[in-house]
């Protein structure tokens, strides 16, 4: 009786992890420079334009990304204000969703044990849990895949799930663009060679309703935009879509085996059981995750440009392949071996290490400036931030209880389902308290002061911008409003803008921002008078 009260609240136990573990402290630290910021002030520019169906940044086009999760952040923002914890929401809830979804298909596809144990160790995996309290567009976006593939191996047995598949990966679609499509199309694709051997995967109705859900649910935005804008946006998004594969785009060039890495460190400790089952035979709709995962890694592998979340896609096959394993393990059905142990010990310490040095440099800030030859970083480094020392014990506390959990592993299921509870209930609430006492320390030494200058000129009549860098923050921080520039420079591109708040006829006192490393090239420009340098930023004043 006691195990089927358990098994009975197995769903509220996953939705009450993702609500206690991702939604405190959301609005904890500031966005981050690039992404988070760029996305949140797209959001906030649709509010304040009152422009719903245009992507913009700068109240210009912005067509490197599709509008759906831009919505999703606006509606969250007209909900509970225009902050970090509102533009970080929608990825909180997606958390909790995800966690539920994945729990559900583990029960049907085995049992609630199974989906239990698939749900813990998404929950406490580094990066699949970070992003989750982030906001950034992948958690949604993969969601969309993760499901469009999983009614695709429904559709095998049952033909009308087609319809949702199709449906899902619309949404991808309109989340991030075709790449969606195609992770789909490359994944089905290969599971058609692979295991099907060239036989019948789809009937042609089925293809031609999985297309016709697709479509319609991508046209929702894209014929839009068609219709009022021409073809110019399109051929804008597609050059873009070529520059990122083709390109080391915004200088994230990598080499080949980075996403492997990244994956490898990033999704401890699910890849390190995901490892042994990836390397053994898969059935049913382990095949299918199986293809997921080298479908992902080999193509984003192959793409030039090389981010940190782009191979995110990957978490999904790799979750389902850990939990398999630790499933198996559970009944029996796979052993234990001692390159499990090495492995979780050897990243384990890299980890705690790592959460035990970032403290430690920032206590010995003094000490160490001298040694770091990239000057920008140094004077980041000059930041006056308190660190009372306890902040080290996270990394401590997290490492000594890791080390516990696989050196008193036992045999017994009730031993093996503590481990399991252990090891992954860990990893999530060391990095709960990471994100809430370390993180908003870390964001003071990269951004802080950036970000107080641009609030400090919030509601001033004057233009802010940033000179000899990329970034978004300047926007978001300072709030700028539509139509806060003559209608002269409406049809300019951001670079013509920006000269022009430079050289140009200006109507009003313009600030710009720049960082240390990048001063030189404007320490002598005649339109500037310098007004302070702080924590590697130089903040200047247009003379006339």
């Amino acid at each position: 009786m006691r195990i089927q009260i358990q098994q009975k609240y197995y769903p509220l136990i996953v939705l009450a992890s993702g609500v206690v573990f991702f939604f405190p402290f959301l609005g904890n630290v500031h966005l981050f420079d690039w992404d988070e910021i760029n996305f949140a002030e797209s959001a906030r520019e649709m509010i304040l334009s009152g422009n719903y169906s245009k992507v913009q940044i700068d109240y210009k086009p912005f067509w490197e990304k599709p509008p759906l999760f831009f919505w999703m952040q606006a509606g969250a923002m007209q909900l509970l204000g225009i902050n970090e914890f509102a533009a970080r929401f929608s990825n909180a809830v997606i958390g909790c969703i995800t966690l539920w979804v994945l729990f559900l298909i583990g029960t049907r596809i085995r049992n609630t044990s199974f989906g239990l144990i698939w749900a813990l160790i998404y929950l406490g995996s580094f990066t699949p849990h970070l992003y989750f309290k982030s906001g950034i567009i992948d958690p949604t976006f993969n969601l969309f895949i993760f499901l469009g593939i999983y009614f695709s191996y429904r559709a095998q047995t049952m033909p009308k799930y087609i319809w949702l598949s199709g449906i899902f990966i619309g949404l991808s679609i309109l989340t991030k663009g075709p790449v969606g499509g195609l992770i789909w199309g490359l994944t089905a694709i290969s599971y058609w060679i692979l295991y099907n051997k060239f036989t019948k995967l789809f009937t042609f109705k089925q293809i031609l309703f999985f297309s016709v859900a697709c479509v319609a649910i991508a046209s929702l935005w894209f014929a839009n935009e068609l219709m009022h804008n021409g073809f110019w946006f399109f051929q804008e998004f597609i050059q873009y879509q070529i520059r990122l594969f083709s390109t080391p785009d915004a200088g994230h060039g990598q080499p080949f085996y980075y996403h492997f890495v990244v994956v490898l460190l990033g999704c401890f400790p699910m890849s390190i059981f995901g490892i042994p089952a990836l390397a053994s035979r898969q059935e049913n709709f382990g095949k299918w995750m199986k293809i997921t995962f080298w479908v992902v890694m080999i193509l984003f592998s192959i793409v030039t440009t090389k981010i940190v979340h782009y191979s995110s896609m990957a978490y999904f096959p790799l979750s389902f392949m850990a939990a398999s394993f630790l499933y198996d393990w559970l009944s029996g059905k796979k052993r234990w071996n001692k390159w499990l142990t090495f492995g979780l010990i050897f990243i384990g310490t890299v980890f705690s290490l790592l959460l035990i040095a970032i403290p430690l440099v920032g206590m010995n800030t003094a000490e160490i400036i001298p040694y770091i030859k990239d000057s920008f970083a140094a004077k980041n480094l000059n930041a006056v931030v308190h660190w009372s020392g306890f902040e080290i014990l996270i990394g401590i506390t997290y490492f000594i209880i890791l080390l516990v959990l696989i050196l008193r592993k036992k045999d017994s299921s009730e031993k093996k389902w503590t481990f399991i509870g252990g090891i992954t209930l860990a990893t999530a609430i060391c990095l709960f308290t990471f994100g809430a006492v370390v993180v908003p320390k870390i964001e003071r030494y990269t951004q802080g002061a950036a970000i107080d200058f641009y609030e400090s000129k919030r509601g001033q009549n004057v233009y802010v911008s940033v000179i000899g860098f990329k970034s978004y923050a300047h926007l978001f921080y300072f709030q700028k409003q539509p139509d806060s520039a003559p209608v002269s420079t409406k049809q300019m591109t951001q670079e013509q803008f920006s000269e022009w708040l430079l050289n140009g006829p200006v109507d009003k006192p313009v600030f710009f921002v720049t960082r240390t490393d990048r001063y030189e090239a404007y320490k002598n420009h005649p339109n500037l008078e310098f007004i302070e340098e702080k924590n590697g930023f130089v903040f200047l004043k247009r003379k006339n």
